[in-house]
């Protein structure tokens, strides 16, 4: 089924809005499946992601703003998530003795149980993308490190943009 007709558009402006309403809409299919693998586990996805972030830090303690810094949702509530795990017990959190307005966390051993017991299904995970293969797997992998790049650089094609209108 070609896009238009799965979200109900007539026409695209142009190839880059397909694209980018492509990896929007995708990303709903993607984030779904995470979702709902994650939900069985008790946890979230970002929480998964702070306790995988955590797991490698360990045992060094991190600050929330090393976490939110991480994590693959940098709109996440780093600090609600923290209180979170820890009202589950799975991170340990300190005041940070150098600075009293920070926090030191680390995974405590009940989570790393936890991320242990996920490590043993996340074939399933891998399972969603298992459509295309692993060639076309590498060149969407370098095609969306484009797309980041691409994104990263917009303001200042924007800018150009916006002065050539003016000077025109």
């Amino acid at each position: 089924m070609i896009l238009e007709n799965e979200i109900g558009i007539a026409a695209f402006r142009n190839e880059w809005q397909k694209a980018s309403v492509s990896i929007l809409y995708t990303y709903g299919f993607l984030s779904n499946g995470y979702e709902n693998f994650f939900k069985r586990h008790g946890l979230t996805t970002q929480q998964y992601n702070a306790l995988r972030i955590l797991r490698d830090q360990f045992p060094k303690p991190v600050s929330t703003s090393f976490l939110r810094e991480k994590m693959l949702d940098k709109m996440s509530d780093a600090s609600r998530l923290v209180s979170r795990l820890g009202a589950k017990g799975l991170v340990e959190v300190t005041q940070n003795s150098a600075d009293k307005r920070l926090v030191n966390i680390v995974i405590s051993e009940e989570g790393q149980n936890v991320i242990g017991a996920i490590d043993k299904d996340l074939y399933q995970l891998d399972a969603l993308m298992k459509g295309i293969t692993e060639e076309e797997a590498t060149t969407l992998i370098e095609l969306l490190y484009k797309v980041r790049e691409s994104l990263k650089t917009a303001d200042e094609r924007i800018a150009t943009k916006e002065q050539v209108d003016a000077d025109a």
